[in-house]
């Protein structure tokens, strides 16, 4: 069997890619594919997120993990991780740049004779010069239990240390 995979950069324009993969292809096979179709080298750091049906980022799949208890994913087949329930995945390639791609399994069939897998079968859109700016700012101040803002507070015993007198 094959999937039909679509993978959407993450970014204004419409920038998207359709890849036929063999169901037996690991996350690393699936890594090289979406960075080839997208035009990038493909030696950049990156990981696969698992996600819901509202695209919150889930559980990491590293392709190599730099944590000695986590395991690495590159080697794991795509039909381990795509089912019935599961036909989302979260991918962020360049680790510095952070291009963010929203992958989707479409449809499930044959594999066609013939036909080398991964396989573009569709693309649209130019790949933007830079990654989009990411915006991590929360709709509220973040505030940790137990923390008091001293900075904002009035009478606060915080030192006056403009005049260098850090002693």
């Amino acid at each position: 069997m094959i999937y039909r995979i679509r993978v959407i950069l993450d970014v204004k324009e419409d920038v998207l890619r359709d890849i036929e993969i063999d169901e037996t292809a690991t996350l690393e096979d699936l890594h090289h594919a979406v960075t080839q179709a997208f035009g990038f080298l493909g030696n950049e750091m990156a990981s696969f997120y698992a996600t819901n049906d509202e695209w919150e980022q889930g559980e990491e799949m590293p392709l190599e993990s730099m944590d000695i208890a986590q395991p690495n994913y590159g080697e794991t087949l795509l039909n381990t991780i795509f089912s019935a329930e599961v036909h989302k995945l979260l991918y962020i390639y360049d680790f510095l740049n952070l291009w963010t791609f929203f992958i989707e399994l479409m449809e499930v069939g044959e594999l066609i004779v013939g036909t080398n897998y991964p396989n573009l079968i569709h693309a649209e859109g130019e790949v933007p010069e830079e990654a989009p700016d990411k915006s991590f700012e929360s709709d509220t101040p973040f505030k940790e239990e137990g923390f008091e803002d001293s900075l904002d507070d009035e009478d606060s015993n915080q030192q006056d240390y403009n005049d260098g007198d850090y002693y």
